[in-house]
């Protein structure tokens, strides 16, 4: 019997579908990680993802690794799929609203 997904989960899939077409390069490393017996690199990359996140006043790190990070452990904590999926869709839609806000010509 087929395993059903939540509403979150595919939320999840959805945004790291996202993520590989945006960024082809990445595809190849973010479809190994999604596999499930991939869960204890996962978890640790999550982790020190976030951390980096965290510290992106830094040289290299930067803010971009919070919400993958989050990504990555929303693939294996349950409690943290819809609501770190309907945030980081809530953050993208107020990114790209402010992105053609700045736009040339646009007042």
């Amino acid at each position: 019997m087929a395993e059903k997904k939540s509403k979150g989960e595919g939320r999840i899939n959805r945004q790291f579908d996202r993520i590989e077409r945006k960024w082809p390069q990445t595809s190849g490393i973010l479809h190994w990680l999604r596999k499930p017996q991939n869960r204890f690199v996962r978890i640790p990359l999550g982790i020190l993802l976030i951390a980096g996140g965290v510290f992106s006043f830094l040289p290299v790190l930067g803010v971009w690794m919070l919400p993958l990070g989050l990504l990555l452990l929303a693939l294996d904590v349950a409690l943290l799929r819809t609501p770190i999926a309907a945030a980081i869709m809530r953050i993208t839609r107020k990114f790209q609203a402010w992105r053609r806000s700045r736009r040339p010509g646009s007042l």
